[in-house]
């Protein structure tokens, strides 16, 4: 073995390799060469390599070599608290930075009621089972929630904001025809919306198709207006995606005018809210999926 080089002190700590400790920590638990090196994956050579470099940078040994194995002399049980502090400080460290790479904290995210289940709800499941501490709050109402107030941080939209700080994205185009049930005759009877402003294209649209003393259902639900169309109650304007799912049947994709029925799908965030992991990570999962399903969501 060859003799243990005294550093003077202003070198001592470039000559230290931290990762040195994990070679010292494991000698002094399996008290051998091969049973460290087996603990760690490397070789005999390399653990005793490490070690003597270890010796070297300290400028005291830390073993003393017997025929049955090694054992720590007075200097390397001494060093051996230390090794173990530096230890726990590593796994500590590490720690801290898994937590930081999760994605942590509150967001809420205002929808149109139609994407919630087929769209909103798929795209959250693998970010939130790798997220344990993110939390996603999912807001539906037919009134408008303002973005520009932080009422939500993200929202879904079919009518693009005329003002505030936002940042609005197209994700994809929804389609709509007139439908009736899936058989019988067509009913006299319109199945549609309540009054409410922000629903003033599909108030329009069902206004076309209505007769002026025709009788009605209002519904303020997309999926109770499907059900009430599905039992042969009435008549309505609808989704392509969701009147398709319930096998409802086309009666026509145009307006009687001619003109098609699309709404876009707007994504809408704060601008102040773009560097935002959190936000961001639940903007780019919703998305993706309604961007993988933009034809479905457009064509009858």
């Amino acid at each position: 073995m060859s003799a243990i080089r005294f550093p003077k002190m202003e070198s001592f700590v470039s000559n230290l390799n931290w990762d040195d400790c994990r070679f010292f920590l494991a000698l002094a638990r399996e008290g051998t060469l091969s049973g460290a090196a087996r603990h760690l994956k490397a070789g005999v050579a390399t653990v005793s390599r490490r070690i003597e470099r270890m010796e070297n940078a300290f400028g005291v040994p830390l073993f003393l070599r017997t025929q049955t194995g090694y054992v720590m002399t007075d200097q390397g049980e001494t060093m051996l608290r230390r090794a173990e502090a530096v230890e726990l400080a590593m796994i500590d460290m590490r720690q801290e930075a898994l937590d930081h790479a999760q994605i942590r904290g509150m967001v809420r995210l205002t929808s149109i009621e139609s994407l919630v289940v087929p769209f909103i709800v798929p795209a959250l499941q693998p970010l939130l089972t790798v997220n344990p501490a993110l939390d996603v709050e999912i807001l539906f109402s037919t009134a408008t929630i303002n973005v520009h107030r932080h009422d939500a941080d993200l929202a879904l939209r079919m009518i693009r904001p005329e003002h505030g700080n936002l940042r609005v994205r197209q994700l994809a185009t929804m389609g709509f025809g007139l439908y009736g049930p899936p058989e019988g005759k067509r009913p006299s009877r319109m199945v549609a919306w309540p009054e409410a402003a922000s629903l003033g294209t599909l108030l329009k649209w069902t206004e076309a198709f209505n007769p002026p003393q025709a009788s009605r259902l209002t519904v303020n639900t997309l999926l109770g207006q499907v059900e009430a169309v599905r039992y042969g109650i009435g008549i309505s304007v609808l989704p392509h995606f969701l009147a398709r799912n319930a096998g409802l049947h086309l009666l026509t994709d145009r307006l009687p005018d001619g003109a098609p029925m699309y709404r876009p799908i707007l994504l809408v965030t704060h601008a102040d809210l773009a560097a935002s992991r959190r936000v961001m990570s639940v903007a780019d999962a919703v998305s993706d999926e309604i961007v993988r399903g933009r034809r479905h969501l457009a064509e009858p």
